[in-house]
């Protein structure tokens, strides 16, 4: 049987449904289980994350609105997490962890070997949680890490730990989605996230709605997307004091960018067709009637040929 998927939002669970869901995790028949807004008492919230330490199907995990409500539930999440690993999306948006709770989680969330995807967001976060988060954002050329990251709705962060997130999302070889939303950045961050962008191979999405920001950090990104080449696709700006006509001058950038490498990617496809077209062909020795079918590519092709004319 195919994994499935156990979604449930914003009801109390029954010990029946608790049951049913650890049956689930211990078969291996759940890929994604969601229970946004659930409440359980702490003997079931346990029993689930015993289930899930030692389930291999379990690809993504959503605990968000205030599943994940007190220390004990962090320790015990974070117990399942160092022994599970196959998850790979962890969503525990609107948790009260505070920068204590997420120095419990964190040593299993940095030793996961599958996790790419994380949300952290109205999580009551400051600045001693983005130095850990930072761990999760290796420079280039160490071990894997997040590939996506939210940290939405965090007011507790200053510009100093936005700073150092700016300086692990630049020197990141992975991360590709940063949600930094609802956060009061203001124009001086949005000029060292500017610097990151510009900085990183990787970063496609960039998302500032209401942030704070006005025309001033507009036009450094505006700048920035003009005058460097970057892998950004996506920049929300949405519910911030920018002007429609800065806002469009950057969309039309960005969607510019994609279609150039569209344009490019589907020449190197055309190319790379007509080459296989003009270089493939099958042949077969007539004077030998034990011989098989040879299918000449270009280059390797003409070595056999010569070969076996030889």
């Amino acid at each position: 049987m195919l994994p499935s998927s156990i979604q449930i939002s914003g009801e109390p669970l029954s010990g029946a449904e608790v049951r049913d869901i650890c049956r689930g995790l211990r078969d291996n028949a759940v890929r994604l289980l969601s229970l946004r807004g659930c409440r359980l008492c702490d003997r079931d919230f346990g029993r689930i994350c015993r289930a899930l330490a030692g389930a291999t199907s379990l690809a993504q995990l959503n605990l968000n609105l205030g599943v994940v409500s007190s220390p004990s539930r962090i320790k015990q999440l974070a117990e399942a997490l160092r022994t599970n690993r196959s998850i790979q999306s962890l969503f525990l948006h609107g948790s009260p962890l505070t920068d204590a709770g997420l120095a419990l989680l964190n040593p299993a969330l940095a030793l996961h070997p599958a996790l790419v995807a994380l949300d952290l967001g109205d999580c009551m976060l400051g600045d001693e949680a983005i130095n850990l988060i930072c761990g999760l954002l290796p420079p280039d050329g160490a071990k894997s890490g997040l590939k996506e990251l939210t940290l939405s709705a965090n007011p507790g962060i200053t510009p100093k730990g936005w700073s150092r997130l700016a300086i692990a999302v630049a020197h990141s070889s992975q991360v590709r989605v940063l949600n930094l939303d609802y956060n009061p950045l203001g124009d001086h961050v949005a000029g060292m996230l500017a610097v990151a962008v510009a900085s990183s191979r990787t970063l496609e999405v960039l998302d500032l709605e209401g942030t704070g920001l006005t025309n001033q950090s507009a036009q450094t990104l505006l700048d920035m997307v003009e005058n460097y080449p970057t892998a950004l696709r996506s920049l929300v700006l949405a519910e911030n004091s920018i002007s429609p006509e800065l806002q469009r001058q950057i969309c039309d950038l960005l969607s510019e960018g994609e279609e150039e490498e569209e344009v490019a990617a589907g020449a190197g496809d055309d190319t790379r067709e007509r080459e296989r077209r003009r270089g493939s062909s099958s042949w077969m020795c007539p004077s030998d009637p034990g011989s098989q079918m040879v299918l000449m590519t270009s280059g390797l092709g003409d070595n056999l040929l010569a070969e076996t004319e030889m």
